[in-house]
Parts: structure tokens; C-alpha cells; sequence
């Protein structure tokens, strides 16, 4: 890997009742942002899912996430952050 390369890996779709995931490295702490039609309704639960799921795999380390939701169910949106995830940490071996 380059040295100035940025370590970013995504799961899922633009689908409808799916979301699309980008993790990327970050420089300090978690940062999430979320976007899509239910946000304006759904916004702290769906952070607090994508935190929640990202404790479960039991990282600690600064990552930027940033989902597109077009309706996807909470199933789905862990799924594809521990997806995601796991293609991120692939990329550090």
C-alpha cells in the first residue's frame, strides 16, 4: 500500500430497503454520518445501531462511516457495517 493511501472499503447498494456503507480511515475518534429519506426520523437510532454494531466487532480505532440509507431495514444496516468493516480490516494486513 502507497504511503499516502486512505484505507476505504464499502458494502451494500443504492438499491431500495438497502443502504450503501463506506468506511474510511479517520484521523481522531468515530465520526458517522448518515443520509437518506429517513433520516430525518430515524437519524439517533440508526447512529446508535452503526456505534452498537462497530462495538460488537470490538473496534476501538478512528473510522469515518458514512451510510446512504434508501430504507433498509436494522438487519440490513448491520449487516452490511459489519461487512464493510470487516473488508476495512482486511485492507490493514
Amino acid at each position: 500500500m502507497e504511503a499516502n493511501a486512505i484505507k476505504t472499503a464499502q458494502a451494500g447498494t443504492l438499491e431500495s430497503m438497502d443502504c450503501l456503507v463506506m468506511i474510511t480511515e479517520w484521523s481522531a475518534g468515530r465520526l458517522v454520518e448518515v443520509s437518506g429519506g429517513a433520516v430525518v426520523r430515524f437519524k439517533a437510532s440508526m447512529e446508535k445501531h452503526i456505534n452498537d454494531t462497530l462495538d460488537a466487532l470490538g473496534t476501538d480505532e478512528p473510522l469515518r462511516i458514512s451510510v446512504q440509507d434508501n430504507g433498509a431495514l436494522d438487519v440490513v444496516l448491520g449487516a452490511r457495517i459489519e461487512a464493510a468493516y470487516k473488508r476495512y480490516a482486511r485492507l490493514a494486513v
